[in-house]
């Protein structure tokens, strides 16, 4: 998809249409650019990029607060378009992915009336436009879906994949990030056909295993098929402050909002956790980790909350100030779970008052489920629980 993010803010809002469009955070903190529409991109912005850094570049830009379950939502409608034209489809994140057309293929389809039926076909029921790149790997694919956008359409004839990557840049290639491209420049190597034109043991004596595979990719090398089956293996949400923090109340505020998060979207994709952790990264950079695994399989906030605040409290201290905060869970399970009543809660501490009755349970879950409608209608976290509030709750 072509500027995924700042294009479905811009078909949303009719207002910001041909206008500079940069989702994300504000300037003022330490927020990234999620996305960046083509008409900032023109003057320098683009994804992962600081925000104070993209305003600077495109001052007249209009920053838009991400509306992830919007994201979600547009993504699964897209995929389901892919999936018309073939079973086999893997996503690679919210907004790209490899479809398998090769039996279509077989059975005398040509591959660009397919992929234009896939552009014709999104642009028509989505008002976005994708681009697509037609390659006998998915390598060559990836990389040549990224040669014509937005809105565009790049074919790799079967035995042209060389010829095609040659002249690319070197970061282009699959795994090369930016330490890796600069080893290789430094080596005289700027394109990846300097690159295939290296010797697979001079790229081993440098890059280990990955030279061998950097040496395939480059002469468009790929026998790789589909991965159609992604194991949700943990979920979680984290902020990063603005400014350090210190302080215990702001600090279980926050942890508080992510436990919410976390259970919503347990409970929206049917999972239970058996581990709870954080995430702590300190002013100086220092990142670190806390788990703790529960007596029995949970999807409830207030147990995620109660185990994130113990395990924060424990690294708590007056020197100490921190510059993101996250809260994840772990061990996830989908099939239902039956549970054993305890005399301890889920999170291992001794149960202080009787167990909620089912009728209390069921008003929970009813504010639970209200919450999350809610925010997936308006975006981002516009009600929430808060400490106070979900302890008044248990309490009540």
């Amino acid at each position: 998809m072509d500027a995924f993010f700042a294009s479905v803010e811009q078909r949303d809002n009719p207002e910001l249409r041909g206008k500079p469009v940069l989702v994300g955070g504000s300037p003022r903190g330490r927020s990234v650019v999620a996305a960046a529409s083509y008409e900032s991109r023109v003057f320098g912005c683009r994804s992962a990029m600081p925000m104070r850094t993209a305003i600077r570049l495109c001052p007249h830009a209009e920053i838009i607060s991400p509306r992830f379950s919007r994201y979600q939502e547009v993504s699964s409608q897209v995929m389901s378009i892919f999936r018309d034209v073939s079973p086999l489809v893997e996503p690679l994140s919210v907004d790209e992915a490899f479809i398998d057309i090769t039996r279509r293929v077989q059975e005398g389809a040509k591959p660009a009336e397919i992929a234009q039926w896939i552009r014709e076909r999104v642009k028509r029921e989505t008002e976005l436009t994708v681009s697509c790149g037609v390659a006998t790997s998915k390598s060559v694919a990836k990389i040549a879906s990224d040669q014509d956008k937005p809105d565009g359409l790049t074919i790799v004839a079967p035995g042209q994949e060389a010829d095609f990557l040659a002249p690319l840049p070197i970061s282009d290639l699959w795994g090369v990030g930016p330490k890796t491209a600069d080893q290789l420049r430094g080596a005289g190597i700027e394109t990846i056909g300097d690159l295939a034109e290296r010797s697979l043991p001079w790229l081993i004596d440098r890059f280990g295993s990955r030279g061998e595979w950097f040496w395939q990719l480059a002469r468009g090398l790929d026998d790789r098929e589909l991965s159609l089956h992604h194991e949700t293996k943990s979920i979680s949400s984290e902020m990063t402050f603005a400014e350090d923090v210190g302080n215990e109340s702001r600090l279980a505020a926050v942890i508080s909002e992510q436990s919410n998060k976390v259970a919503g979207r347990l409970q929206e994709q049917g999972f239970r956790a058996r581990t709870v952790q954080i995430k702590l990264r300190l002013s100086d950079f220092t990142t670190f980790t806390r788990q703790r695994t529960l007596t029995s399989m949970t999807n409830d906030a207030a147990i995620i909350e109660r185990t994130a605040l113990a395990l924060l409290r424990e690294q708590l201290s007056p020197v100490r100030k921190f510059r993101l905060v996250g809260v994840g869970v772990s061990g996830l399970e989908q099939r239902p779970v039956a549970t054993q009543l305890s005399l301890f809660d889920q999170s291992g501490e001794p149960i202080a008052e009787p167990p909620p009755s089912t009728a209390r349970r069921q008003r929970q879950r009813a504010v639970d489920e209200a919450v999350k409608d809610l925010n997936e209608k308006y975006g981002g976290d516009i009600v929430h629980f808060g400490a106070k509030s979900r302890r008044a709750r248990e309490s009540s």
